[in-house]
């Protein structure tokens, strides 16, 4: 049965998964069809994202390509069974389908690990901060700026769920000032009070950091249940590209690692201050929030 509409990432995802099994076995898509009673180029189809797989015909597949992997295959077989709806279904049409793909994938996930340079995490953002940021047109004209605010507003309903979020938050983000001065100090205030979250984690990498350059792009790190089906959301000017690769699993996740032990100790209200010589990320916060007159 093939999907109506355009295909999502996930959909995307599902099929080049498939094919990497099927690659890696060294079956051709003639004969894995042979398995399920598909021809080849539906077998095809299937990879591409362009047309559904029941859960039997999966079963079938994973045997043949050897994958034993129990997370691996319960994750796999819950993504190709998603329906893809949820809260952002209503906002089909509104917004940008990457932001549709946004949204699905953080749902998904367990653990989300948030990199980011020039501006506040879009999970943290006050309704006036994203106002500000959407305060130009929006996809040439084509989309609403008050949809696009509403549903960054909606989308931090995943803060509330059962998983787990680390952010690591650059300097020069936290210096910004476009949205105005009282704007951004209530914004720096509502950081720090949603690291005080048990599962939420917030670091500042500093100007000051050494050793390393910081990456250059910001990018979001969805893990689901198996890591190995985890998507890298990276910002491009214009659109967001998607990895999932094994390769760029691996290095997205040391290159997080990496910006982790380079950015200053994360905001706790668990952990006593250790006097004005200790630097950590609450201490800078302070700092910028006292810099702000208003």
């Amino acid at each position: 049965m093939g999907y109506k509409g355009p295909i999502s990432q996930r959909q995307r995802r599902f099929g080049e998964e498939l094919q990497r099994l099927r690659m890696a076995a060294g079956l051709s898509a003639a004969e894995a069809g042979a398995l399920v009673g598909m021809g080849g180029p539906a077998v095809s189809h299937t990879e591409a994202g362009r047309i559904t797989l029941n859960a039997e015909r999966l079963e079938v597949w994973l045997d043949a390509y050897g994958c034993t992997d129990v997370a691996y295959r319960s994750t796999l077989a819950e993504m190709g069974r998603s329906t893809g709806k949820g809260w952002w279904s209503e906002y089909e049409g509104k917004v940008p389908p990457l932001a549709l793909d946004l949204a699905e994938a953080e749902d998904r996930s367990v653990r989300l690990a948030n990199y980011e340079m020039l501006y506040i995490p879009g999970p943290l953002q006050l309704q006036a901060y994203a106002e500000a940021i959407f305060g130009g047109p929006y996809g040439d004209g084509k989309w609403s700026n008050a949809d696009a605010v509403q549903f960054r507003m909606d989308r931090q309903r995943v803060l509330e769920e059962d998983r787990e979020f680390h952010f690591v938050i650059h300097e020069a983000a936290l210096r910004m000032r476009f949205p105005g001065d009282a704007v951004m100090r209530a914004q720096l205030l509502h950081v720090l009070d949603m690291a005080e979250r048990p599962n939420i984690t917030v670091q500042v990498m500093p100007f000051t950091a050494a050793e390393k350059p910081p990456s250059p792009n910001s990018f979001l790190f969805c893990e689901p249940a198996c890591i190995d089906l985890s998507t890298i959301i990276v910002d491009a000017p214009g659109r967001a590209e998607h990895y999932g690769d094994p390769e760029s699993i691996a290095a997205y996740r040391q290159m997080f690692d990496q910006l982790r032990d380079l950015a200053l100790p994360a905001v706790s209200a668990a952990e006593p201050r250790r006097g004005v010589a200790f630097r950590d990320s609450w201490g800078l916060l302070h700092h910028l929030l006292y810099l702000i007159q208003v």
